[in-house]
């Protein structure tokens, strides 16, 4: 066969562990939900002002910084993943035809078609 006679292709790639940013917006945004519900309800505020809209005055800020701060700690673990990054050798496995391979006409070993 002319797919066992050619040489096995080589490449050289990086592996690292890379953090999805959203769960660090979300927690970053939630942490900061949180802080503005300390900061409205629980510390003596003026009298003139309701508990719940300073709530939602800070929740918009601090919601945003929270943001903001989860974007700049996934960064930085980005960061640092570059720099544990690992190089590895990896060989192309050649491709099986899908036409070659004998159909037994079955259900492929789902228990869909079987009854008990």
């Amino acid at each position: 066969m002319a797919s066992e006679d050619t040489p096995a292709e080589r490449r050289e790639i990086t592996v690292r562990r890379a953090p999805k940013y959203v769960p660090f917006l979300i927690l970053g945004g939630l942490v900061g939900i949180i802080v503005a519900a300390v900061i409205a309800f629980a510390l003596p505020g003026d009298p003139s002002y309701e508990p719940s809209s300073v709530f939602g005055f800070f929740m918009v800020l601090f919601g945003a910084g929270g943001v903001i701060l989860g974007a700049i700690v996934a960064l930085l673990l980005d960061r640092l993943s570059v720099r544990r990054a690992e190089h590895a050798v990896v060989e192309a496995v050649p491709e099986t035809d899908a036409g070659s391979e004998p159909d037994d006409g079955g259900d492929s070993g789902t228990q869909a078609g079987r009854q008990s």
